[in-house]
Order: C-alpha cells, then sequence, then structure tokens
C-alpha cells in the first residue's frame, strides 16, 4: 500500500496543522537531520526516545513537514481530556491500555494503519525517560511486534531540545529564549534474522534492544556525547532514584 501524505488528510488535520505550524516555526528552531528517511512509499513505523511531555510537537511538526502525517500510540489517559481527547480522535490517533487485554486491540489498529500506508509514531520506552541525564531506557516490545507483524521499516530516530521547553515530568512552559528541537532520523532497521521466526520473548527482547541502542547512537550524535553502555527499565530507575 502506498504512504498516506498530507494530500489524502481530512479538513481537520490541515485546520490542525494550519494553526500550529507557524506557532512551531515562531516560538522554536529547528535542527532535522536525514529528513529524507520518512519518505518511504508506504506505511512506516517511526519510533524514538520520550524526553519532555512537549516532544510529541515538535515530532508532529518535523513528520507533517516531511509529508508523513503522524499517528501516534498514546496513553489511554490522554484520550479521556474531553476537548483534546475528541480532537486526537479526530485525528485518527491510538490510545493504548496499558498492561490489559485491550492493548492487544490497539496493536491490531495499528497493524490497519501501518497497513493502510500511514506512518505510526511510537515511544519504545512508553514514558518519559526516567535516566537522569535523560539517555534512552531499556524499550517495550511494541515497535519490534508491528514491525515483524506488517513487514514495514522500521526507522529510528532522537530528537532533543523539547525538554527545554518543558522539562521531564514537570509542567512550567520556557519558550523564551527561543529552543531549537533536533531531530536525527536513523537507517531502518535490518530485522530479517528475527522475520519467519516464532515470536518469542527472547527475540523480542533482542531486537527492541537493537533499536534502543540505535535511537541511543542518533541522540548521542546530537549531543555530542558518549552514551551510556548499559539501558535500565523505568522499574530499576525508580528503584535506583529512590
Amino acid at each position: 500500500m502506498s504512504a498516506i501524505n498530507r494530500k489524502d488528510k481530512s479538513f481537520l488535520w490541515w485546520l490542525v496543522a494550519f494553526l500550529l505550524r507557524p506557532l512551531m516555526t515562531l516560538l522554536t528552531k529547528r535542527d532535522w537531520r536525514n529528513a529524507d528517511r520518512v519518505n518511504i512509499d508506504s506505511g512506516i513505523i517511526f519510533a524514538g526516545n520520550h524526553i519532555s511531555w512537549f516532544d510529541p510537537f515538535p515530532v508532529a511538526h518535523f513528520m507533517w513537514a516531511n509529508n508523513r502525517p503522524p499517528i501516534y500510540l498514546g496513553k489511554e489517559s490522554v484520550f479521556k481530556v474531553a476537548l483534546l481527547g475528541s480532537l486526537l480522535r479526530g485525528l485518527d490517533q491510538i490510545p493504548v491500555k496499558r498492561n490489559t487485554e485491550d492493548a492487544a486491540q490497539s496493536l491490531s489498529i495499528a497493524i490497519d494503519r501501518i497497513n493502510s500506508g500511514e506512518a505510526v509514531v511510537i515511544y519504545p520506552e512508553g514514558t518519559i525517560s526516567r535516566d537522569p541525564n535523560l539517555w534512552p531506557m531499556k524499550g517495550k516490545t511494541g515497535a519490534i511486534r508491528l514491525a515483524l507483524l506488517t513487514g514495514a521499516p522500521l526507522i529510528p530516530f532522537a530528537q532533543w531540545g523539547a525538554q527545554e521547553v518543558i522539562p521531564p515530568y514537570k509542567t512550567k512552559l520556557r519558550l523564551i529564549p527561543r529552543k531549537t528541537m533536533q531531530v536525527n532520523v536513523g537507517l531502518p532497521i535490518d530485522l530479517t534474522r528475527y522475520q519467519g521466526k516464532p515470536i518469542t520473548d527472547e527475540l523480542l527482547a533482542s531486537a527492541t534492544d537493537e533499536l534502543m541502542q540505535q535511537i541511543s547512537n542518533l541522540l548521542a550524535e546530537l549531543r555530542n556525547a558518549q552514551a551510556p553502555k548499559i539501558r535500565k527499565s523505568k522499574d530499576e530507575w525508580l528503584a535506583e532514584l529512590d
């Protein structure tokens, strides 16, 4: 199935873009690298790090500007906010009920969207990083499951800068002075050695670790720093920080 681009989207998409894109252009600066790598004529899975409640905006800005309207897999709690939830559903975003049997339904919806040509954005960590230095944590396996079940390109990306607008787990908005929103896109991950095999926990863990390593490497390029060799889960970080 060919990629779904901006021209395929409804009036509501164009209205939101008309309102938000000029604001993002006015209020933030951009450092976008390897943007052409999302220009694939099929559905894609765009998987990256999560650093701030603000970061879906620069990622959406990046995706829309590069003709790939983003479909997010997001926390169900966000969809319960009256007007916001209605808007997100109108934009075809996908709520996820975590740790429930209904989570499989969200995965099924995402598979249908990818197979129809959509660009599905997923944060494998499942939440904002708890690493004190905001390096990626251990990832959950949803992105790999989607890639293996659909055969769609799994494209890693890293972002940096949104945490300066809204710090992790804070609500204070700091737009002045203008912050630079950085996005660095990697090449599609080669999953051929995992394909055609039973989808076991071990296989998913190995492939997810490879994905998170690629995201960490892309972030290291943005930060001009060395990524940690060991990643911890959210629970491991919370236990250590207590």
